[in-house]
């Protein structure tokens, strides 16, 4: 037992032994300090830059208290680098659990998009963080966390005015690099020995690197490949929105005038939604509602309305009317309208999808409203999922998707659709047998007309110089005509109470405001027992290559014709003079759009003939490509015998490419000695030789003490020769004396190309060494 008992004291003896010297160790540790202020201004800065960026983008006010308590708390570290501060250091302890927990409640509203929390999670625990940094490591911590808040704001942002605080960033990175470079190799970085210029980052490198980087940057923007579909199901939508519908069937469009509100477009109930004359509201597209009349005059105040994140360019349709009025057109059936609801734990809505016979492309779009706008979710075509803050969305028979309340400046949702090809083989074969619900819907024309209408339609068709049969022929003839023969007519007057806009259009003024072309249309396909409706909607608006976004305004919305095909759906013909009789579609590669986009932002600042030489330059260069792609899948899908060439091919390429590498390094070393002085290039030819023999001057020793080594490593020969021609370059360098550059140059052949005495001796240097080791 006293054994057993003294072991136990004995044990614990050496524990407290153990635990003291630990301690002791600790105290004794010195800190690594930083010591270099300007290092911690630049990367506190840099930080600053990264916070600031990210507020920006995501429209909040992060800022206002974190960048003061950020210079504030580096300011105290840089006073208290020298103490312990361990009462300070479990503070920060305790403040970073608490934003760790603030962060995991934050994440409850935020399951599907959850950038913006984990910024501000950094945000706050970088402002903790600077209140201890010591060390260099320290400091890289804060610049890593920089790094990451600029990243999270590229995603986020949507606006060039986050591009002015990533050149803030980039300015400030590359100085940062270099000062963090000089502290891990123990250099000073003090303000009054210049260590940015002594390091070669003088001011006008500096802008020439920065000037590579951004060329560099928007080069890889451009090509960066957007392809059809992402592998994450995780969008971004707006935090969640309690909000449920009163009234499905109900439009919210605040350019109408309510019922007993004396607000709005235009002074009565009728002039928005009912018939007659009346003015149009200047800020809101009057074709969104479930009733709109065309006899409205006066013109939309340009404003940004929405900006677009999608793979593909297109018409971002709203709503599809059915019911022609004869000065406008309603929603025949629109208390059928069907409410969709979602889980509680998902932000993702199934929506129905039309049975078709068409390839589709899946089509990913995200949406970020700018302004107020109706309770209508423009969309491409056929969109099958929906990602949406509230817990309910409704959809009517024509496909129109709506939500329970306007959608307010901010709010951002997702939509992917499976959006149709557009073969036109196959709609021109498409049946004539239409199903009874399309002919009901959408046949149906005014009786006083539609023999009017009829004979004009039929008699547009008659001037076709091949007789056309298809539904889809007619549509795009028609389409075609009426863009060309009809005119634009800003100023017509209102349309008399009994007057018919089709055909007064068609017969009276030859012409019309831009919607009139295609409610004149859709009514002449209609009139032929084509099957049509109107579809009002945005344009694809103007792509901004530098942000990636289509920033689409309140001008760019108008009306177009869709044509129903039977078993491949509903497609769109835009018969308004200056536009592309198709919409935008997807029948040509979207891969590289960006590239296409940026290209065509370029060529509108470029003169003609400009443009048409680089046209043709890229043109060609791109059908190399093709060709040589297309002939590499082929030669690939040819079994064992097409996969072992192209394995052969690669090697060859490779091969020839590692030459091609080798050449333009060495034609690049040789342009370098060309513009240097004689006896500079001598010795440096010299240094590289004994670099390409294992011998390597390092950066620390003078060209005398690498001569020195050279005689305890080298032969005699070729000591001799490092040391002659070390010794006439310093005295060229440092003395000024004319070196006698015929007689070092054959000292340098000499070393290049030894004799066989040399090499006697060399091999006999190397077995004495040998036999001593």
């Amino acid at each position: 037992m006293f054994s057993h008992s003294g072991a136990g004291v004995s044990e614990g003896a050496k524990v407290g032994t153990i635990a003291a010297r630990f301690k002791q160790r600790l105290q004794t540790l010195p800190p690594e300090v930083e010591e270099s202020l300007l290092l911690r201004i630049l990367v506190q800065v840099m930080v600053l830059a990264g916070i600031a960026a990210t507020d920006v983008a995501a429209s909040t006010s992060m800022s206002v208290w974190a960048i003061p308590l950020s210079i504030t708390g580096a300011f105290w570290s840089w006073r208290q680098r020298h103490k312990r501060n361990i009462a300070v250091k479990f503070c920060i302890a305790i403040g970073m659990l608490l934003a760790m927990a603030a962060f995991f409640v934050g994440l409850r509203a935020e399951l599907n998009d959850t950038r913006l929390v984990l910024a501000e999670l950094l945000v706050q625990l970088q402002v903790l963080h600077s209140f201890d940094l010591p060390r260099r490591k320290d400091l890289g911590y804060s610049m890593v966390i920089g790094l990451i808040l600029i990243s999270v704001a590229c995603t986020l942002s949507q606006t060039m005015t986050f591009g002015l605080l990533l050149l803030l960033f980039l300015a400030i990175a590359l100085p940062v690099l270099v000062l963090d470079y000089r502290s891990r190799l123990g250099l000073s970085n003090q303000f009054y020995q210049s260590p940015l210029q002594r390091a070669g980052l003088s001011p006008k490198r500096w802008l020439g690197f920065m000037s590579v980087i951004l060329v560099i940057g928007l080069i890889v923007f451009a090509c960066l490949p957007r392809f059809p579909g992402y592998q994450l199901r995780s969008f971004p939508v707006s935090p969640q929105i309690q909000q449920d519908f009163q009234d499905n069937s109900r439009i919210i469009n605040p350019g109408y005038v309510r019922p007993g509100d004396g607000k709005g477009g235009g002074g009565t109930p009728d002039q928005g939604q009912g018939s007659g004359p009346g003015k149009l509201n200047e800020n809101f597209y009057y074709g969104f509602s479930s009733r709109i009349n065309q006899n409205l005059r006066g013109a939309l105040k340009p404003r940004v309305v929405l900006r677009i994140r999608s793979q593909a360019e297109g018409f971002w349709r709203v709503l599809a009317f059915d019911r022609y009025l004869g000065q406008g057109w309603e929603i025949s059936q629109n208390d059928k309208t069907v409410t969709i609801t979602r889980p509680e734990w998902s932000y993702q809505f199934f929506l129905p999808r039309p049975i078709t016979l068409n390839k589709t492309k899946e089509i990913v779009q995200t949406y970020t409203a700018v302004s107020d706008l109706p309770n209508l979710l423009p969309s491409l075509a056929q969109p099958k999922e929906l990602y949406f803050p509230t817990r309910q969305v409704a959809i009517d028979l024509n496909g129109n998707l709506r939500s329970p309340l306007e959608l307010r400046e901010g709010l951002t949702y997702t939509v992917v659709s499976e959006v149709p090809y557009r073969d036109r083989t196959r709609l021109r074969e498409a049946s004539p047998n239409y199903p009874a619900s399309i002919v009901a819907d959408y046949l149906d024309v005014p009786p006083k007309i539609l023999a009017r209408v009829r004979k004009r339609t039929q008699e547009l068709l008659a001037t076709s110089p091949k007789p056309i049969t298809s539904a889809y022929e007619k549509a795009l003839f028609l389409a075609q005509v009426v863009k060309q023969r009809y005119t634009i007519q800003p100023e017509l007057p209102f349309l008399e109470p009994d007057e018919d806009l089709v055909e007064a259009f068609l017969f009276k003024y030859q012409g019309g405001y831009p919607d009139y072309f295609s409610t004149a249309l859709t009514v002449m396909l209609r009139s032929i027992d084509i099957p049509a409706r109107l579809v009002a909607g945005f344009g694809p608006g103007e792509f901004n290559p530098f942000t990636g976004l289509y920033v689409v305004r309140n001008t760019d919305a108008y009306a177009i014709t869709e044509v129903f095909f039977p078993k491949y759906g509903w497609f769109g013909f835009d018969p308004i003079p200056g536009h592309e009789l198709i919409p935008p579609s997807i029948e040509e590669s979207q891969t590289f759009n960006a590239l296409r986009s940026f290209w065509r932002w370029v060529a509108g600042w470029l003169p003609s003939p400009v443009t048409s030489w680089l046209s043709r330059i890229f043109g060609t260069l791109a059908g190399w490509i093709a060709i040589a792609l297309t002939r590499l899948m082929g030669l690939l899908s040819q079994g064992w015998v097409g996969l072992f060439a192209g394995l052969l091919l690669a090697i060859a390429l490779g091969f020839i490419g590692w030459l091609l590498w080798r050449g333009w390094r060495s034609w690049r070393y040789r342009r370098w000695l060309a513009k240097l002085p004689p006896m500079e290039s001598l010795y440096q030819q010299m240094l590289h030789w004994q670099a390409l023999q294992g011998f390597r001057k390092r950066p620390a020793q003078t060209p005398l003490e690498y001569a020195q080594q050279a005689q305890t490593v080298q032969p005699l020969a070729q000591s001799r020769a490092i040391d002659d021609i070390s010794q006439a370059y310093v005295r060229w360098r440092y003395g000024g004396q004319v070196p006698n550059l015929t007689q070092l140059k054959q000292r340098l052949r000499d070393l290049k190309r030894p004799s066989t005495t040399q090499r006697r001796v060399t091999l006999k240097h190397l077995l004495n060494r040998s036999t001593e080791t």
